[in-house]
């Protein structure tokens, strides 16, 4: 057993002392929509602080737990508040949540976020579902003793977002009247935002939307053999499309105004991944 897998073994042991319960689906929640995991049918729930060495979110929004729960008839667990490489986090521990939850029986992650619109079609409140993502910018989140427990050293990365989970996504959308573009997202380290030359490069490499997530934790359940699908809020235009500079709080302000719709897209689109992708 590799020292990596050990860790994350004791921890799932940590968790199983307190509910045995085996999601389908893991969620992991962006800003904004922390409050989506209190509206769900609950299970249990078990703080981040609770799981000895687990890292714990410090950013504002961001409530540090897991809740296990059922959405229609789907079994899920959810982030609700993730961890960010910024935070000062080893790549190890960002993306420990996301292979404790596959571990725990979770085959599909759920990743959503808030993000800076790079495409000029993008505007504030737009949602984009994620097709491909650019993580040339951040540390590979593979990198050091592969854990063979969980997957291969070299993964293929052809399709980390299935085009099956996209046409759920997007079909969900339209019978809920939504409007849903899809593109590719560019992972940052951040915890500054990005400058108007880093946007313009970003654009030439062919992204569409910018953060400072997502992009390893996909990597990371790719690598253990999860699916992954995602959906990016546009909170903003990105550093040089925009004449007002680039504020926390106004990414908060766009998330939560989205808020209600985002979290009926998730909802529905895992009920329906329950139906027809799952089953």
């Amino acid at each position: 057993m590799s020292k990596e897998y050990k860790r994350l073994h004791n921890a799932l042991m940590q968790i199983r002392k307190i509910t045995d319960f085996e999601p389908e689906v893991a969620l992991v929640l962006g800003s904004g929509l922390g409050a989506f995991a209190d509206e769900i049918e609950q299970s249990a729930v078990i703080d981040y602080s609770q799981i000895e060495g687990f890292p714990v979110s410090t950013v504002p929004g961001h409530k540090g737990r897991f809740v296990f729960g059922t959405i229609g008839d789907v079994k899920v667990v959810i982030m609700q508040g993730r961890v960010h490489y910024y935070e000062g986090y080893p790549i190890n521990d960002v993306i420990m949540p996301t292979r404790l939850m596959g571990m725990m029986g979770a085959k599909v992650l759920f990743l959503t976020n808030a993000s800076g619109g790079i495409n000029s079609d993008y505007n504030a409140g737009d949602f984009m579902v994620i097709r491909d993502q650019i993580m040339s910018f951040f540390p590979n989140p593979l990198i050091g003793e592969n854990v063979d427990e969980l997957g291969p050293r070299f993964p293929d990365m052809t399709s980390i977002y299935p085009p099956e989970l996209r046409r759920i996504i997007k079909s969900t959308a339209g019978k809920l009247g939504i409007e849903v573009k899809e593109g590719v997202y560019v992972q940052f380290t951040g915890p500054t935002y990005e400058s108007p030359a880093e946007i313009r490069m970003a654009a030439i490499l062919g992204a569409d939307a910018v953060g400072m997530s997502t992009a390893c934790e996909a990597a990371a359940a790719n690598h253990m053999g999860m699916k992954v699908c995602g959906i990016s809020c546009i909170s903003n235009k990105a550093a040089g499309l925009s004449a007002n500079p680039l504020t926390h709080a106004e990414v908060q302000e766009c998330a939560d105004k989205a808020a209600p719709q985002f979290k009926k897209l998730i909802e529905e689109s895992i009920k329906e991944i329950g139906r027809s992708y799952l089953r």
